[in-house]
């Protein structure tokens, strides 16, 4: 088991094929989520990242009239998962910690058990708002922004737990990756600001960065120039979706805030079912990783929603 930043530098320049799966909904069975995972180990990921969802919120009304807020979570289970996907592949799990949901105690716990279950990879996120609430609130002593988190993670890495004074506590030792947006995180007001904070996060102890989706590669290399004209250095991994569906054309630009190329928009509108809209998806990504790995990324990672046939039709291709 290794490190991500270990990963990237020990395959001799060559990009990595690196997945993201979602853990499935409660009540359902682990094994079909890691069969859809297996035939992706054709390509020997080195790790594989997976989600964590927070809680979700909705009313209900009680027998006396009144009216209860509920509080659920739909996909449980990502330490689990991660174990699973340990022991059965041999290969790195790269679990997301969030700050939305988690005080800095709950933090800390489930950080306790990542290291003791031998988990040395953690994506530090903010993450989403939750639902059906429209901003983000931290929860009381937990963090707000998510370099607060890398800050925490990078003091358990230190020896340094938030209550105990104790010199004999055993040191973590958390490669940490955090997120980026090439076309700006929806929140912030324009690029400049989103790069001050992802500075913000690099300074507090990011080891690399993982990026938003992206169907424009102009946006992915103008993003890390003007990433090292600021003094980042570390490894910026670029993410990407393979479209599926003529849908998802629309709904992939509104819940992750990014731009379709023109060309391509045209391109997809102008097909007569699903299945031409797949193929015309795997081949622009096909030519998307070409031209990626021309420009000498350290990683190509793959958005799966845990579903593998458009990720390894465009894998074969490129690696």
């Amino acid at each position: 088991m290794a490190k991500v930043t270990e990963h990237l530098k020990s395959n001799n320049g060559k990009p990595i094929f690196s997945i993201e799966i979602i853990p499935p909904t409660k009540g359902t069975n682990i094994n079909d989520l890691l069969n859809a995972i297996e035939p992706m180990m054709e390509l020997k990921p080195p790790f594989i990242d997976v989600t964590f969802h927070r809680e979700e919120y909705f009313t209900k009304q009680l027998p006396d009239g009144t009216i209860k807020e509920v509080r659920t979570r739909k996909r449980p289970g990502t330490v689990g998962i991660c174990s699973s996907i340990m022991h059965r592949f041999k290969i790195d799990p790269v679990p997301h910690v969030l700050c939305g949901g988690f005080t800095k105690d709950d933090t800390e716990d489930l950080l306790i058990d990542l290291n003791y279950l031998g988990i040395d990879n953690v994506l530090a996120l903010r993450g989403d708002f939750a639902k059906p609430y429209d901003t983000f609130k931290a929860k009381k002593d937990g963090h707000q922004f998510a370099n607060e988190l890398v800050s925490q993670i990078k003091d358990m890495n230190n020896g340094k737990y938030l209550h105990e004074d104790s010199e004999y506590l055993n040191a973590s030792d958390f490669c940490i990756g955090v997120a980026a947006y090439p076309e700006k995180h929806f929140e912030a007001t324009d690029l400049d600001q989103d790069m001050e904070n992802l500075k913000r996060k690099v300074a507090a102890g990011a080891d690399y960065i993982v990026t938003q989706m992206f169907f424009d590669n102009q946006k992915y290399f103008d993003f890390v120039n003007k990433c090292r004209a600021e003094g980042i250095t570390i490894p910026i991994i670029p993410g990407l979706k393979v479209l599926a569906t003529k849908k998802q054309l629309d709904i992939l630009p509104r819940l992750f805030y990014l731009d379709m190329p023109e060309a391509f928009r045209k391109e997809v509108l102008a097909c007569e079912n699903d299945k031409q809209a797949k193929q015309l998806g795997i081949e622009w990504s096909i030519q998307q990783c070409r031209e990626l790995i021309d420009f000498g990324v350290p990683a190509l990672h793959f958005y799966t929603m845990s579903k593998s046939d458009t990720t390894m039709a465009v894998a074969r291709e490129v690696f």
